[in-house]
């Protein structure tokens, strides 16, 4: 992971200092793009521990479609707590927990009348067209509506996916599906870059790898893109603490009892007991505050 050091070294060396909406204060540069080789590894953190089953958990949550963080607690997974308060969701008139329309919701019903689940069931969408028209360039996930980006405490960070079947050159046409890629690109319009972009980089990893097992194909590359990419300057301690750590080598992702999980009902029904990361060796945790 010597791509996710050279993300933070580019904000310390590039960044300038900004205001924000937390009111901690920022480091922040705009516009950055890093790349991940699927093949080569599984891109996770092993600079300071990652918790793997949060990241597999979270994505399985949006891609349920739910949006209450009671669902997600259940997993054990407190990540989205502090924006599903009592008093965070009161400035929404929603009840504790319901966080409103947020990745689930607008993966799974694009456009709807929230709660109602009438909207553009984007994922299916995606799967359909993989499935149908591979050469499409329209593999497209949009989780920006700005008519409710403003009725949520934390509108969608990672905003925009976008997929691409790359057919194997041996054999052109006539080769086998399994011997085409599928690569992901993400434009993440803010990233925290000490504590979110490690879960962000993970979790589309996994993404791309889910999809392209349940289309028949092999997962490719990954490549993130940002907008304001920022380090909180209560996290410079903890950023040179990370980066004075030597990378390990990356683990590998495998599937088990997935051979059936096929389609968007595969997608849907993977859960973490069909994941292995094998050999995930890293350095301890690094704790950090926050913002919110």
């Amino acid at each position: 992971m010597n791509q996710y050091h050279d993300l933070l070294r580019h904000i310390l060396n590039t960044g300038t200092r900004h205001d924000d909406r937390t009111g901690v204060g920022t480091i922040s540069a705009f516009g950055y793009q890093t790349r991940f080789d699927l093949r080569e590894g599984f891109p996770i953190v092993t600079t300071k521990r990652i918790p793997f089953r949060w990241i597999a958990e979270e994505l399985f949550w949006f891609l349920s479609g739910d949006t209450n963080e009671k669902g997600l607690n259940e997993r054990g997974v407190d990540i989205w707590a502090e924006w599903a308060t009592a008093e965070q969701t009161a400035r929404f008139g929603r009840e504790e927990g319901d966080l409103g329309p947020v990745y689930g919701y607008l993966w799974r019903s694009f456009g709807g009348d929230y709660p109602r689940l009438n909207g553009v069931d984007q994922i299916a969408r995606l799967i359909r067209e993989i499935e149908t028209n591979p050469n499409s360039r329209r593999l497209i996930v949009s989780g920006w509506d700005p008519r409710v980006c403003d009725a949520v405490a934390l509108p969608p960070c990672h905003t925009l996916f976008q997929f691409k079947v790359e057919e194997s050159e041996e054999g052109g046409q006539e080769c086998p599906r399994s011997a085409s890629k599928l690569h992901c690109q993400l434009y993440q319009r803010s990233a925290d870059a000490f504590l979110g972009v490690p879960f962000n980089i993970s979790s589309y990893a996994l993404l791309t790898h889910l999809v392209a097992h349940v289309c028949g194909l092999e997962a490719g590359d990954f490549i993130h893109t940002f907008g304001d990419l920022h380090i909180y300057s209560n996290h410079l301690e903890q950023v040179n603490e990370l980066l004075s750590r030597e990378p390990m080598p990356l683990p590998k992702l495998e599937f088990v009892n997935a051979d059936t999980l096929k389609g968007l009902d595969g997608l849907l029904d993977f859960k973490f007991e069909n994941l292995k990361l094998d050999n995930y060796q890293s350095w301890g945790k690094i704790a950090a505050p926050v913002a919110v």
